[in-house]
């Protein structure tokens, strides 16, 4: 191999090529390189950040949700009890409206059996008055008659 100018020339188009890159290409290059490792970097931190709160957010939400449940059944409850509570005030209040109807009857029969008799009392001194003129075959006068009468139905 022949070691002539051409050699030397490429040899130095080759130096001056590399000082030149490694000058003004290679630092450019290199910062933007660092520049994207660290945008790349921080994006993973970013995103590791929004998955721990994610999940986070995820157990503050089964928390709420069981407190609203909870709360949701508390609530429930105090209204069957309450649902209870006005089923049994109503029951009583049906039992003594029952009661004072019942005695209310009660009472309107024993008014209806006392006018019963009364009437009935009448009716039988007019049969036995009836029967006692027919049997003596004359008339009593009406001051005794009506004397007669309310003896009979005092009797009665």
């Amino acid at each position: 191999m022949d070691f002539n100018a051409t050699l030397i020339g490429q040899t130095i188009a080759m130096i001056f090529f590399v000082w030149f890159t490694m000058k003004f290409i290679w630092p450019p290059i290199m910062n933007a390189i660092e520049a994207r490792q660290v945008a790349i970097a921080d994006g993973i931190a970013a995103a590791q950040r929004g998955q721990t709160d994610l999940e986070n957010a995820k157990a503050e939400a089964a928390k709420i949700i069981a407190e609203a449940r909870d709360q949701a059944r508390s609530i429930i409850d105090q209204a069957n009890s309450r649902a209870s509570a006005i089923l049994e005030a109503a029951k009583a209040e049906a039992e003594a409206e029952k009661q004072r109807r019942l005695e209310a009857a009660r009472a309107q029969i024993d008014v209806e059996i006392n006018r019963a008799r009364e009437e009935l009392r009448g009716q039988v001194a007019a049969i036995a008055v009836a029967g006692a003129e027919r049997i003596l075959k004359r008339e009593i006068d009406a001051a005794a008659h009506r004397d007669l009468l309310e003896r009979l139905a005092a009797e009665l």
